[in-house]
């Protein structure tokens, strides 16, 4: 049993692909550029509000101020956040069985503010000791620093951590601090095609094999 268990957000605790990409859009349509479909969206997530920006201005051919549209997409997303967000079904279920034996964190590249309003609408307040945003005191995963500090906070040794994620970069945040990872390829990060997984890296299909492995 894992001693720490940390969870990425987007695409592993919560399905936020539309809400993001709807924002997205949002500042692309404003700038006169086309839209974007929402799984091509989803193929950006994952490093930060600033470089799916980016890779949405590059992707709709649309040279902007990237400040400026950044400024947009957090402004638009602030307001399109619990739209349609949602846990992924069992996911609530998950963490209560895990919180029984293991501290449970969050490490996501995601903004710190939008990702505590999300925590506390989902009434998760109580079950994750400590969260980690994008904007922090860390560089973004797949830095390992937030990981580690994490785990110094937990009193877990590498091999007693489970880091819990959808994408690459959540894998190499796990092989950076020498942790193991389960991989959650029912989320959206999963579809950017670019996971490479050893034969020892936990994969899930649904939120409930999680507790199999953790």
């Amino acid at each position: 049993m894992s001693a720490l268990v940390v969870f990425d957000l987007d695409g592993t605790l919560v399905d936020s692909r539309e809400d993001l990409a709807a924002s997205t859009n949002d500042v692309l349509v404003s700038l006169g550029a086309q839209p974007l479909a929402i799984d091509q969206v989803c193929r950006m997530v994952g490093d930060g509000a600033r470089t799916l920006v980016q890779r949405a201005l590059d992707a709709a051919g649309c040279e902007a101020d990237l400040n400026l549209a950044l400024i947009e997409f957090h402004r638009s997303y602030a307001i399109r956040l619990l739209e349609t967000t949602r846990p992924y079904p069992g996911i609530d279920d998950v963490l209560a069985a895990l919180r029984g034996h293991a501290r449970l964190a969050v490490l996501t590249n995601k903004p710190l503010t939008p990702t505590l309003r999300l925590i506390d609408h989902f009434g998760w307040n109580g079950i994750f000791g400590r969260v980690i945003g994008g904007d922090g005191p860390f560089p973004r995963k797949p830095d390992p620093s937030g990981l580690l500090d994490l785990m110094a906070w937990a009193g877990a040794r590498p091999e007693d951590t489970l880091m819990v994620g959808d994408s690459m970069v959540d894998v190499d945040v796990a092989r950076n601090a020498g942790v193991a990872v389960c991989v959650a390829v029912y989320g959206f990060g999963a579809a950017r095609g670019d996971l490479t997984l050893r034969g020892d890296e936990f994969v899930v299909q649904t939120p409930t094999e999680v507790a199999l492995f953790a």
